[in-house]
């Protein structure tokens, strides 16, 4: 099912997903498998930054690259929703909210990058609709 006609919903699930990456290329934050049957509507990304020091922060929408959180994104383009934009440190930058939602198709990802390893904690919150 490549995009799950939302109107004949028969579930959704609330979820949230973080992952801090520990070193400076993007990573996956949350696949969305190309045979999911799953449409993720993104709610928040939020980028917190766990240091004292500023450091970048990098939000994509991934093509092709729906593999395991954490991995690196394989194939596909990646389509900045933010790009190295300096976190504060000890501070957070919201990247979506409700009022900018998105939806995560089949067979794409979000993927991240922090310009400095361990800095920034990426959180989204989205819910799976099938």
């Amino acid at each position: 099912m490549a995009n799950p006609n939302i109107v004949n919903v028969t579930s959704i699930y609330g979820n949230t997903t973080y992952y801090t990456p520990s070193g400076t290329t993007a990573v996956v934050l949350l696949p969305n498998a190309a045979s999911s049957g799953v449409v993720n509507k993104i709610d928040n990304v939020v980028a917190a930054n766990v240091t004292g020091t500023t450091a970048n922060a990098t939000v994509s929408i991934y093509t092709n690259g729906a593999v395991a959180q954490g991995s690196a994104p394989s194939g596909g383009t990646a389509y900045p929703i933010i790009f190295q934009v300096p976190v504060p440190g000890n501070s957070a930058v919201v990247v979506v909210d409700k009022s900018t939602a998105f939806y995560l198709q089949e067979g794409t990802s979000i993927s991240v990058t922090s310009g400095t390893a361990n800095s920034i904690t990426f959180t989204t919150s989205y819910e799976a609709i099938s």
